[in-house]
């Protein structure tokens, strides 16, 4: 499958090692820069391309799904035979903020799940998703650049048990072939893992994807057997080009959207010293795995 090496997700799923991200399709990148974009990955052996139904970020309502939208076109207009490729999305987790998705969404009960694969379907012009995943959790955890738990935050959730019900009538329909967790923590993991064992038609998980990168390393205490579909740049931060004379390209993802992307400011301070100087020693090894 070209020059990127490829293994298998679950017995019958063969991934590209690499997998390509589409959370900037339909705001800071344009749909021929999109196509051009996944030409580029497609044509490199990476047939993995992962999506969720709140992108493109920063989210609003006028581009809600647009990400999909682009993804599915072009698989479309590519004539691209759909066996060929592995589509990934996402269900939006509790959000007060993004309220144009079902109305928050309020929490992941079957009903959201089930609806919100519908929607992914329409906008990928596709009948299956390849690998649906849980964007966050229904419950409190800490996340997008938290660290430490705080139990007096937690709150009535979705029981594990009834989102791994829809899904498993997602599976028996058709409508998706594998399931997969996002943000979540390790105990989040094990639960879901311990309430498929206990019921037979219901999913087992195949993939976890949290970040990680050299600037966030909260994996490494109980997730690092889990973590197989993050970015080594953290934002394209460790390229080095946000530390250099010219502070990157105006229309990076940082640069673009100074204090209108809130989460991912929150996670990496570029500000922060410690981040500039993990960055010059990333970019620094790079350069010197490039000579060598």
């Amino acid at each position: 499958m070209g020059a990127v090496p490829a293994f298998n997700l679950a017995p019958d799923l063969e991934v590209s090692k690499l997998c390509l991200g589409t959370m900037t399709y339909g705001e800071q990148n344009s749909m021929r820069q999109s196509f051009q974009l996944l030409d580029h990955a497609f044509d490199a052996g990476i047939n993995f391309f992962d999506s969720a139904e709140m992108y493109p970020i920063p989210q609003r309502p006028e581009t809600q799904g647009r990400s999909e939208v682009y993804l599915g076109r072009w698989i479309r207009e590519s004539k691209i035979p759909r066996a060929r490729v592995v589509l990934a999305t996402k269900v939006a987790g509790p959000s007060g903020q993004m309220t144009w998705i079902r109305g928050g969404p309020k929490s992941l009960d079957p009903t959201n799940i089930l609806q919100a694969i519908d929607h992914s379907l329409r906008r990928l012009q596709t009948d299956y998703i390849d690998l649906y995943q849980i964007h966050w959790p229904d419950r409190y955890v800490p996340m997008f650049g938290e660290t430490e738990y705080d139990p007096t935050r937690q709150f009535c959730s979705v029981p594990v048990e009834d989102q791994l019900d829809a899904l498993g009538r997602a599976v028996e329909s058709g409508k998706i072939r594998y399931i997969g967790l996002s943000n979540e923590t390790t105990y989040g993991v094990m639960k879901f893992l311990q309430a498929a064992e206990k019921v037979s038609y219901h999913p087992r998980i195949v993939s976890v994807q949290n970040s990680y990168s050299l600037l966030c390393r909260t994996f490494d205490s109980g997730m690092a057997e889990c973590c197989h579909h993050e970015s080594p740049l953290a934002m394209g931060i460790l390229s080095g080009k946000y530390f250099s004379p010219d502070k990157g390209p105006k229309d990076a993802r940082l640069n673009l959207f100074r204090g209108r992307y809130s989460e991912g400011e929150s996670r990496y301070s570029l500000s922060n010293r410690i981040i500039e100087e993990a960055t010059k020693v990333r970019s620094f090894n790079l350069v010197c795995i490039c000579i060598f």
